[in-house]
């Protein structure tokens, strides 16, 4: 009988035909953007862990795919009998399972020798799939025969502020989760036998899709599950904010078309999209957008900022997972129509913070309405900048003083059947104003684009073309996002824009 990694393992608790999947048919795994970027980031955190678990360097880290799993669990045994020091990596094969240990550390009770294992996550909390995972872990290794006498889970503290100089000590906090994971191994020992029998199975098992494609994971093989299943011509997840109601009784029907829905179910913005899906009819309530809008004159301001996280800060002075702004596009309106371009981008690879809420400054001036999309992001950028930055923070403040969002407005007086239930400003902005269209960018094209152009470009080993060209793509995509604002201003008040 084959193994079956913690991996799949887990896969097969989230849904016993990824499981199947991952074993016979891998390669149609296709993994997103976001969970790429998350893989890599497992890795930072696990690297900085060994640091911080063994800061001497004493320890031996194994490295099962090059050494082979087999090598590793027997190097695993070789160093468990001969060795006290830290051990990372380290392998347990048993009773149909393998799993791999973050951190393996000696410990000592009087005449008692055991081992105490951390496994180590980028989250910033516990999640139930984490209990989980310590679960399976510590089930496999006291069956391959280790002397485990506690297991905890390290995640990261996210109110902790790097100090700067590599010093990572606090990063990490631990919870113990011995008492609750060793109540589990019979448990685990049934998830092993079911998920060997779900392998072992010459066909897929029938699963429908649904919400266990996303969670706690987003699932590679959705996508072609999805493809062999009938697609609603109006899906219901075309429906905004849905409430219990409408969930109950989709779940109870199993209904998938919106023109399925009742309409006693949904709120007036919901029955507005139904309607207008359903017709293929636009709405529009122009005087009530231009009403909304009236007492914002001219001169006006519309920004956009794009930021960072980082789950292991690089900066002093940052936390983990904090938003740090390294970019914003300003169009200013003058009292007669007419738009200017500023920009900001540091692309230096220092902490680009105070630099950006200086230059934001300069180019929002004192007076006239600072307009948004989704105020909420940029709001509280700038509200932690204030907090950063004392000798700024009156004339940041006084800059939220004057932000207007333009995203409520859109949502309660225009809905196109092309915007799928979205009032983001990429669903909107081709329905609005067909012309302008992201994807006749060059290279970024959203927001977790922006942030992989500018990692590439503060890269040290990025060159200076490379460096240049990416600095043009990330400018002309924040000058997209907030002409765009522009141009929704323009239709909801029935302006004509001046040269641009």
């Amino acid at each position: 009988m084959r193994p079956l990694s913690k991996s799949k393992l887990l896969a097969f608790r989230q849904c016993p035909k990824r499981l199947w999947l991952e074993v016979r048919q891998p390669e149609l795994r296709a993994d997103s953007g976001p969970a790429l970027a998350s893989f890599a980031t497992g890795h930072q955190v696990g690297d900085i862990a060994r640091q911080l678990y063994d800061p001497q360097g004493q320890g031996t880290l194994i490295d099962p795919p090059a050494e082979g799993f087999d090598a590793a669990c027997a190097r695993t045994q070789h160093l468990l009998a001969n060795s006290r020091q830290p051990i990372f990596e380290a392998g347990f094969r048993a009773g149909g399972g393998l799993a791999f240990a973050d951190v393996l550390l000696p410990t000592a009770d009087g005449a008692h020798t055991g081992w105490r294992m951390v496994e180590v996550k980028s989250s910033t909390s516990v999640k139930d799939y984490h209990r989980d995972d310590a679960a399976i872990q510590a089930y496999l290794a006291r069956e391959g025969g280790l002397a485990l006498t506690a297991i905890a889970l390290a995640h990261i503290d996210s109110g902790w502020i790097y100090p700067g100089h590599g010093d990572y000590r606090g990063l990490l906090c631990e919870n113990d989760l011995s008492e609750e994971t060793f109540a589990r191994a019979d448990e685990v020992k049934d998830w092993i036998a079911e998920a060997q029998a779900v392998a072992q199975c010459d066909s897929a098992p029938v699963v429908a899709t649904g919400a266990q494609c996303f969670h706690p994971f987003e699932c590679g093989f959705y996508s072609h599950c999805a493809s062999f299943e009938p697609q609603a011509e109006h899906p219901i997840y075309w429906l905004p904010r849905p409430g219990q109601a409408v969930k109950t009784h989709v779940q109870t029907h199993g209904v998938t078309e919106l023109r399925d829905l009742p309409d006693d179910l949904l709120n007036p913005l919901q029955l507005r999209v139904k309607q207008a899906t359903l017709s293929g009819e636009v709405f529009f309530d122009e005087a009530s957008a231009a009403q909304a809008l009236a007492g914002y004159s001219l001169p006006a301001y519309f920004i956009d900022f794009e930021t960072i996280q980082f789950a292991v800060p690089i900066w002093a002075g940052t936390r983990p997972y904090q938003q740090i702004p390294f970019q914003f596009s300003v169009h200013h309106l003058d009292a007669s129509g007419h738009a200017t371009h500023t920009a900001f981008l540091d692309l230096s690879g220092h902490n680009p913070c105070r630099a950006f809420a200086q230059g934001l400054l300069a180019a929002c001036g004192t007076q006239g309405p600072v307009f948004v999309y989704n105020a909420a992001f940029e709001t509280t950028r700038i509200r932690e900048l204030a907090e950063r930055f004392a000798d700024l923070a009156q004339h940041l403040l006084a800059l939220n003083e004057r932000v207007v969002d333009l995203l409520p407005i859109a949502r309660q007086h225009y809905y196109h059947p092309s915007q799928q239930g979205s009032w983001s400003i990429k669903a909107l902005l081709p329905a609005l104003c067909p012309d302008l269209r992201y994807t006749d960018l060059h290279g970024v094209q959203d927001g977790g684009m922006a942030q992989q152009a500018y990692l590439e470009a503060i890269a040290p080993s990025t060159t200076a073309p490379r460096k240049a060209e990416l600095e043009c793509q990330l400018l002309a995509y924040c000058q997209l996002d907030t002409w765009a604002m522009v141009r929704l201003w323009a239709a909801f008040t029935a302006n004509t824009l001046k040269d641009h």
